[in-house]
């Protein structure tokens, strides 16, 4: 009772950082027809013992193509599950979800089944009750056989499978204005000098080189960690996540360097702190033509497509390329196989049939779905079946990945994940040195592992 105690205290001081976290996908303010647009406060079917039969799923489906893909698979599920069970969703805007799940965690009112982005702060709301091992469910689906098994890694922690993972294979990458660099004598890079050639020659023509929206810190991260990656390879970001190495390591040192002299070049939007991903303040830039590149997650396929046909026509994309004079592996790609996990909190027969919705998510149709949105769903053999060029690249070089690493701010615990946020927003506005920023994440990751080894 203690430990359980102890964990949702630590929850609730989370709730106080997480609106800054990680939060990929789409969001608007719209909700479909299986959606509930309150706090799940509806009325609840109940069988005749008093059970509730309404399972609630929480999600932060707020935006085509996401809450398309999710009304799809929950219809589906509704239509057809003989379960007795009807699922209602109540979908979040992004960058404030996390805060609203965490509060109802240690408030005692986590819904029935809810997505998140795996890594740590899953390992907390296990850790915390709030997740139930999904094994025998599992092991008994044909979902089994039919996720890539990089997914099935990322939703398993201490050896169980907690979570399923259904939404995207999500890179970090560059997608670029295809007519802009034929404009200007422009092609994909292939060393990062070949990519601040093209950054100088965008600036030098008055157009901004990266659509950036940095409110919401996370964007700012892929930056990062792409950098990060590509100057010192993973080890040294697994080593300082397992207290044998440090987070001011070379690598994330000259990663914070080289944003500033991008800050200082003008390689991206004035004002870029205040910029809100959410609001779409970034893809703005791309659809004005004022900005030539944008480096996101790949769900921006999804995005630009269901925003406008006629543009997307204008877009590719590449991977973060080489650093030279780097021994790190281009080929690792910072990312997330699964992009969505969904997680359970609920037990017996309603855990059951919240599965089968989550396996819905899973289905042939819903799958060939997701792909006419633009997405990749993350099960074998994805790639025989889409046919657009941009998704058809970004799977083959996940595909050719020897390594994924999932985002800095999903995998580290929420409150190094914090510092590291907040003290590279400070390096973007340069209010704060690469190297006092990644004190303060050593810090950090410091007090964790003395709290961690007690």
């Amino acid at each position: 009772m203690k430990k359980r105690m102890a964990k949702l205290v630590a929850l609730s001081m989370t709730a106080l950082m997480a609106a800054s976290l990680t939060a990929c996908g789409g969001d608007s303010k719209n909700a479909s027809s299986s959606e509930t647009s309150g706090d799940d406060k509806s009325a609840k079917k109940e069988s005749g013992d008093g059970e509730s039969k309404e399972i609630v799923y929480w999600n932060i489906g707020t935006e085509s193509p996401d809450k398309d893909v999710i009304a799809k698979a929950v219809d589906k599920f509704n239509s057809e599950t003989e379960s007795g069970y009807t699922v209602t969703v109540v979908p979040t805007q992004n960058d404030t979800y996390k805060e609203k799940l965490v509060v109802a965690m240690s408030s005692g009112e986590c819904p029935d089944m809810y997505s998140n982005w795996s890594g740590g702060p899953m390992y907390e709301y296990i850790d915390s009750g709030f997740g139930q091992p999904i094994d025998d469910l599992f092991n008994a689906s044909e979902i089994k056989d039919k996720l890539m098994d990089a997914a099935v890694a990322q939703a398993t922690y201490n050896d169980h499978v907690y979570a399923v993972p259904y939404q995207n294979v999500s890179l970090a990458g560059i997608f670029y204005n295809k007519e802009m660099f034929e404009k200007y004598g422009l092609s994909e890079p292939k060393t990062l000098a070949d990519l601040e050639n093209i950054c100088k020659t965008l600036k030098d023509n008055g157009i901004t080189p990266f659509a950036l929206a940095n409110g919401s810190k996370w964007t700012g991260s892929m930056y990062f960690m792409s950098l990060a990656a590509r100057y010192g390879g993973l080890e040294p970001f697994q080593k300082a996540v397992a207290g044998e190495g440090k987070f001011t390591d070379d690598c994330f040192i000259k990663a914070g360097e080289k944003i500033q002299e991008w800050v200082n070049a003008g390689y991206f939007p004035e004002g870029v702190n205040s910029l809100s991903e959410d609001d779409g303040q970034a893809k703005q830039l791309m659809y004005q033509e004022s900005a030539g590149m944008l480096l996101c997650g790949s769900w921006y396929t999804g995005t630009f497509s269901s925003d406008s046909e006629e543009f997307y026509q204008k877009i590719d994309w590449f991977p973060f390329p080489a650093i030279e004079g780097s021994d790190a592996d281009a080929s690792i790609q910072i990312g997330t196989v699964g992009d969505q996990f969904i997680t359970f909190n609920c037990e017996g027969d309603k855990l059951a049939a919240a599965f089968e919705c989550a396996e819905a998510h899973l289905s042939d149709e819903v799958i060939d779905f997701e792909i006419e949105k633009g997405k990749i769903p993350p099960v074998k053999g994805i790639e025989e079946k889409i046919t657009d060029p941009v998704a058809k690249k970004i799977v083959e070089t996940a595909n050719s990945a020897p390594e994924i690493q999932l985002w800095y701010d999903q995998y580290l615990p929420p409150a190094v994940a914090t510092a590291h946020l907040d003290g590279l927003q400070e390096v973007f506005g340069l209010t704060m040195t690469p190297q006092e920023a990644q004190d303060s994440m050593q810090a950090a990751m410091d007090d964790y592992l003395s709290t961690k080894a007690e």
